[in-house]
């Protein structure tokens, strides 16, 4: 299977809107105070603009059928980097996963952050997202902190 890792394009902004929708529709059971309807995480069009971040795609045969990004932040002053990567965006259409693409969509993420001379990468997951932390693990992430809440 040849899988071609490069930058996303405006023109393709309709089907990574889908993704994203994919995305928050697979997280929703995650996330009870995530709004009903129709909601976005990302602006997508200021991330594939920035210079600040990365948006790639995975493409097979013509066809995209996965993504991510890589956004260059500013940490906090107490922390020993001044600034860290900030990968999201991490989705692979059903058909193709299971096949590494998520992996080397990850590992172009990292090339780009490590060039621009990035030694810290962060991400989030929601902590019963099983598959998801197992793949990160697998990737070399660990957690560092969880997030709690309470309804009052």
């Amino acid at each position: 299977m040849e899988i071609k890792i490069r930058p996303a394009k405006e023109g393709e902004i309709e089907i990574l809107r889908d993704f994203e929708k994919e995305i928050i529709e697979t997280e929703r059971p995650f996330d009870i105070t995530l709004k009903d309807g129709d909601i976005h995480y990302y602006d997508l069009l200021e991330l594939i603009s920035s210079p600040e971040s990365e948006v790639l795609i995975a493409e097979f045969d013509g066809k995209v059928v996965g993504s991510g990004y890589v956004q260059i932040r500013k940490a906090d002053p107490f922390l020993k980097h001044s600034r860290f990567a900030y990968l999201g965006f991490m989705y692979v259409k059903p058909a193709f996963r299971g096949k590494g693409i998520n992996q080397m969509i990850l590992e172009a993420l990292i090339d780009w952050a490590r060039a621009k001379d990035i030694s810290e990468i962060r991400l989030e997951v929601y902590d019963a997202n099983v598959i998801a932390k197992n793949a990160y693990r697998k990737a070399g992430f660990n957690p560092i902190i969880v997030q709690m809440r309470k309804e009052i």
